[in-house]
């Protein structure tokens, strides 16, 4: 997979990309990640990627030129990538979404900043726009972060063990199941018998059963419409 993002902060990105899994999966040649900032593709020597808005109001709004610029370059070597806007407007971050985004190819990732992105960048390209959920960042960066993350986990040959992520919460559509190491005992907590016992059908049916029970006290909504509900 090809990862491109925009941003107009390419340096938020240094430390997060290059360790743990991400950073292993570049080594790997499993994913390419290229930051580009947007500033590359600015039209004056002051490098201005964003102006106020029309009609007034706070703030201000990314450019359409210089994110037209600077998509076209990428979109001149590949016509068909999938591109995502962070904006908070935009359908929210699942595990299922997490899913289909890990079988793309191509995906581009424009960061949004300030009050957003001008509207007409939606209407010259095919923009899937997604949020995180209800509540404000200080950029997309963080955002883009986030996604790169869930994504790139999922695709084949990046975790050593591809079943620990099938037993991550939300994977199943259900909450994970509450994990146990060595102490068996601790100031007086034991680890529950059926995880000591050996049998794997009990356990197997013990962590299903917590799992729901979990779910049900923590994210009920996770269940409505579901084989669960």
């Amino acid at each position: 997979m090809r990862i491109d993002v925009l941003t107009i902060f390419p340096r938020i990105f240094e430390d997060p990309l290059n360790e743990s899994l991400l950073g292993k999966a570049q080594e790997r040649g499993v994913v390419k990640i290229n930051i580009i900032d947007l500033r590359d593709f600015a039209g004056d020597k002051h490098k201005t990627v964003d102006d106020r808005p029309f009609g007034g109001g706070a703030g201000m709004v990314l450019q359409v030129e210089p994110l037209d610029r600077a998509l076209g370059s990428i979109t001149e070597k590949d016509a068909s990538p999938h591109i995502i806007l962070t904006e908070a407007s935009g359908k929210q971050l699942d595990q299922k979404l997490v899913k289909e985004l890990s079988g793309k190819k191509h995906l581009v990732i424009i960061c949004g900043r300030y009050k957003g992105v001008d509207e007409r960048i939606k209407e010259l390209y095919k923009i899937q726009e997604i949020s995180l959920g209800d509540f404000v960042l200080s950029g997309g960066e963080f955002a883009a972060l986030v996604i790169i993350d869930a994504v790139v986990r999922l695709i084949p040959g990046v975790m050593s063990k591809p079943e620990s992520a099938e037993t991550d919460s939300f994977h199943s559509g259900l909450l994970s199941y509450p994990q146990y190491t060595r102490p068996a005992e601790y100031k007086g907590l034991k680890v529950p018998e059926v995880l000591l016992s050996g049998h794997h059908q009990e356990i197997e049916r013990w962590r299903k059963g917590i799992s729901l029970e979990r779910t049900k006290k923590h994210r009920p909504d996770l269940l409505k419409g579901g084989e669960f509900e």
